[in-house]
């Protein structure tokens, strides 16, 4: 359990903090137009790259993928298809760029994809990639034995079929704008020749999981349990090796001590900051802030079926009602303000406000502690032994919020939920776990709340996924009939104005159901060692164009002059 500390408002921040934001987008500029002229003074690959994170992927096996630790080391070991462009359109195929496919032609009535293979495609064994590997591929995303995080998106594709060794054919149920999204963006290819005698439900237990074999610019090397896991460049890789020699994920569960390995030249990026150690980065010699568009957003989530019956609803949760009463006791705007200073801001629903196509089009439940009050009196909880604990049916207006240790932000946040909500005579009471525990105890919905967040794909395709009825990632088993029409009429319309409109009502629904609390946005850079010349990041992950980082030749230290042997511990 977490102590509550007095509620107060944070100091205002230093002047290098107030003026970081305004200024970071100027010199992101101007680190732009230095790195042409880096370029032509030298073409050398080679250095290592050491990203520190929080904590340590359950699995490499991109179907199960969850979190963006696992997701930064699959996104380097393989390969789609195509690519999603720099401005992230999802509708059509403009922008998309070349991967394991060369090409693609649409069909004249637009229900089918023929996607001609790279003939140079290599797996890291030396086979090369063919179709059967996509349609394979297909299969696992799809099987239900196999549970694949992302299953729910892929449901307007009816089939994949192998034409010839080097053309696949994707085929669609309907007509839609995010048609070549939905066949590329999320599956990475499997190879069917190491996999196929697997069964399904073993394939996530299988070695491979572990060891996996990709056809990505950067291959597997090594996985040492709670410490690191390395990744070294494909030399014969057919779209060219990996600008740096390899890449190493340090697992770092302390917050405090990943900051430590920062700034001691230990690690070379860190994807949070905390707040008080912004003006060190600034001040450092070695290090800079680069500014990271995640679309990223964090809420707490609320199960609305009972941890030890999940056929029944949950005993708080359950009541829309109640929800929406825990929504307006709480002052988001303060939170954020104390926790994140200028370095976040309120969430606005399911979804990280770059992607909503108008934020002025729906309305927020309002902070308002006496018509919370209300709320929660008229659902039958009320304070009848005067213990400042609301109590139904001889039941205690009670929840846990499970918390991942490794995130001392979102600790903060669940503190000062605690203290807002006693305030209303709600005890809620933070537990911090693991974060493989809390992943491990998520899908099977065995929690009451937990504060986590999203890191959301391009578009808004994800809806699907994570907030619609049957999405493999609703975790809260939020189910909205109203929602799921308008979400799915805005996902299916080819009129922008439409479209527009339909999200806006789908998004008031989602604010007035209260499936989560939405809390905060981070608006934090990533810190990076200066001698890294890195493509500006993606927002969708800024992991994406990791083959294309490099090291300036001139500042290069002792451990980017190992070359492709193993890494070992040497810095």
């Amino acid at each position: 359990m977490l102590p509550a500390p007095a509620f107060r408002p944070r100091s205002s921040p230093t002047r290098q903090i107030a003026t970081f934001l305004g200024t970071l987008a100027l010199a992101a500029a101007a680190a732009c137009g230095g790195d042409d002229q880096s370029d032509q003074a030298s073409g050398e690959n080679g250095g290592t790259l050491i990203v520190v994170v929080p904590a340590e992927p359950s699995t490499l096996f991109p179907p199960q993928i969850v979190g963006t630790q696992g997701g930064a080391v699959v996104s380097a070991i393989f390969d789609k298809l195509a690519d999603i462009g720099p401005a992230l359109e999802t509708n059509g195929d403009a922008g998309f760029q070349p991967r394991l496919a060369t090409s693609w032609t649409w069909a004249t009535d637009s229900l089918s994809i023929a996607f001609s293979i790279d003939s140079a495609a290599r797996w890291h064994d030396g086979k090369p990639v063919r179709a059967a590997d996509v349609a394979y591929t297909f299969r696992v995303y799809t099987d239900d034995s196999v549970g694949a995080s992302i299953r729910s998106l892929l449901g307007n594709i009816d089939s994949v079929t192998v034409r010839d060794e080097r053309t696949v054919d994707y085929w669609f149920k309907r007509r839609m704008p995010q048609q070549f999204y939905d066949a590329t963006y999320n599956m990475y290819i499997l190879p069917s020749h190491l996999l196929d005698t697997i069964p399904m439900a073993q394939l996530g237990r299988a070695a491979f999981a572990r060891t996996p074999v990709g056809s990505g610019r950067f291959r597997f090397a090594r996985w040492e349990s709670g410490q690191r896991i390395e990744v070294v460049a494909d030399t014969t890789n057919a779209r060219g090796r990996a600008k740096l020699d390899r890449v190493i994920w340090s697992i770092t569960p302390d917050l405090g001590a990943a900051t430590v390995k920062l700034f001691a030249g230990d690690a070379d990026f860190l994807e949070t900051i905390g707040l008080e150690n912004v003006a060190q980065v600034a001040q450092s010699p070695s290090l800079r802030m680069v500014l990271n568009p995640a679309l990223t957003y964090n809420f707490v989530a609320f199960n609305q079926r009972n941890p030890t019956d999940n056929t029944q609803p949950h005993p708080v949760f359950g009541d829309s009602l109640v929800r929406r009463a825990l929504a307006m006791a709480v002052d988001r705007k303060a939170l954020v303000r104390n926790v994140l200073d200028s370095l976040g801001r309120v969430a606005f629903g399911p979804a990280p406000r770059a992607l909503m196509p108008d934020t002025a089009a729906f309305s927020q439940l309002p902070y308002d502690v006496a018509r919370a009050r209300a709320l929660l009196d008229s659902a039958g909880w009320r304070d009848s032994n005067n213990d400042g604990v609301r109590e139904k049916n001889g039941r205690e207006l009670a929840f846990d919020i499970f918390v991942p240790i490794s995130s001392v932000t979102r600790q903060r946040f669940a503190v000062l939920l605690q203290e807002q909500y006693r305030a209303v005579g709600v005890k809620a009471s933070p537990v911090l776990l693991e974060i493989n525990a809390l992943q491990e105890r998520i899908p099977q919905k065995r929690f009451d709340s937990y504060l986590g967040g999203i890191a959301a794909n391009p578009g808004l395709v994800g809806m699907r996924q994570s907030w619609m009825s049957n999405g493999e990632s609703n975790e809260v088993k939020y189910s909205s009939r109203a929602f799921d029409a308008f979400a799915d009429s805005a996902l299916s319309s080819f009129d922008t104005a439409q479209t527009r409109r339909l999200w806006a009502r789908a998004f008031q629904q989602a604010v007035n159901d209260v499936p989560a609390l939405w809390l905060f946005e981070l608006q934090a850079p990533v810190v990076l060692h200066k001698r890294f010349v890195v493509p500006p990041l993606r927002a969708d992950g800024w992991y994406s164009d990791l083959a294309e980082w490099r090291v300036d030749p001139t500042q290069r230290i002792d451990r980017d002059r190992i070359g492709l042997v193993p890494a070992g511990g040497g810095r």
